[in-house]
């Protein structure tokens, strides 16, 4: 089945006229058909052509989607993606420089190319890439979806690989085995939330071969639910697991001066914690769930106290691969993990609760999510309202 621009966006201005939204000029970017599951992409030149699609409340793109019966339309902007691109490319080049240059062994090596392979995949697959299908369990045979995808591009010129200008898509689903490391490379920061779990499922599919650590403050920071997805994740993955107990009763008591917001000083006692475990467990990288450290920042080196020139490397996988909070839950929704609303630590909420003044620092954590890209404007709506919402 082929969708052409004009009749689609007939089809669209239709829609919006009888649910009594105005008729409006919408430029189209790319269309994109994936036969195998029925889904359709839409890309629009930029965000406003986006909402126009979509709809008030969503309901342009629903009709379209039950009218055409697909099982699912995505729509995204082609400008989204250009930035996403570039800043893969960054993190891409980065990774290529610190293979070449780092001077860790070949187990590390092997690691550190996996990264780079899904990260040139996922580049060279911008629009459709999903990271359930590139992990497919199932053998491949290594068969493309060939004829599998029908499009046109604005200009109306179809082909046979979206990556060489044509208007198909190439929606390859293979399945990737990595090799893994002989021995850990690398320490896993675990929280039990969304982009930690997201983590900690690539150190091991990548072949990281990974241990994963908990700072364990106690349940006014980490929650049973928490612990609950963290063992569950551990266990299904096979990953070696360990909390260490810290004790946050300084932390605690400063935060409920209302004199500074507690999340800072929690997390840099989680990274200290962290390095000292890979420092004494002679591991070389420690790996977070960081989504803003993008490009040049997705690897650093840690300078972590006097240990006989010893050095870390801070790798943050969602950053290095420009992900965003759907895309970690896409991946983690497997697992059979407790959803967690907000961001789900007690003391936070706490901290809210007696010092309002200081739910203005987490909005702008939530903001800086969202200026990147990391976080839709929805999610950051969901997040704000959160603080807000009563019992």
């Amino acid at each position: 089945m082929a969708y052409d621009e004009k009749t689609l966006l007939k089809h669209i201005n239709r829609i919006r006229k009888e649910i009594g939204h105005e008729e409006v000029d919408i430029d189209l970017h790319e269309i994109i058909y994936d036969k195998e599951k029925n889904e359709l992409w839409i890309i629009t030149d930029d965000r406003p052509d986006k909402s126009a699609v979509i709809g008030k409340g969503g309901w342009v793109v629903g009709r379209l989607r039950e009218e055409l019966e697909i099982n699912s339309i995505h729509v995204e902007s082609f400008s989204d993606f250009l930035l996403k691109k570039y800043r893969m490319e960054l993190s891409n080049r980065r990774l290529e420089s610190f293979i070449n240059e780092c001077g860790l062994d070949d187990d590390y090596i092997l690691a550190l190319n996996n990264l780079k392979t899904l990260l040139e995949f996922k580049l060279n697959d911008l629009y459709a890439f999903d990271f359930k299908d590139y992990f497919k369990d199932s053998k491949s045979d290594g068969n493309q979806l060939n004829g599998g995808c029908d499009g046109v591009n604005s200009d109306g010129v179809d082909g046979a690989n979206l990556n060489e200008g044509s208007g198909y898509a190439d929606l390859t689903v293979n399945s990737h085995e990595f090799k893994e490391a002989d021995k850990p490379v690398a320490v896993v920061a675990t929280s039990g939330g969304t982009d930690s779990s997201f983590s900690l499922i690539l150190a091991k599919k990548l072949g990281f071969n990974p241990i994963a650590i908990t700072v364990d403050p106690g349940t006014i920071v980490l929650p049973k639910q928490f612990k609950y997805n963290i063992d569950k994740l551990c266990e299904k993955l096979e990953v070696e697991h360990e909390y260490i107990p810290v004790d946050y009763s300084d932390l605690i008591a400063e935060a409920f001066t209302g004199r500074f917001h507690p999340c800072g000083r929690c997390s840099k006692i989680i990274e200290e914690t962290i390095y000292r475990y890979a420092l004494d467990n002679d591991i070389r990288i420690v790996v977070f769930g960081d989504m803003l450290s993008t490009g040049s920042q997705c690897i650093t080196e840690q300078a972590v106290g006097d240990d006989d020139g010893k050095t870390l490397f801070r790798l943050n996988f969602p950053a290095a691969l420009s992900v965003s909070k759907l895309e970690n839950k896409s991946l983690t929704s497997d697992y059979d993990l407790k959803e967690i609303k907000g961001f789900g630590c007690p003391l936070l909420y706490e901290v809210h609760s007696k010092f309002p003044h200081m739910k203005k620092y987490s909005i702008q954590r939530i903001l800086r999510e969202t200026r990147s890209g990391a976080l839709e404007p929805g999610e950051a709506l969901d997040l704000i309202w959160s603080f807000y919402k009563t019992k």
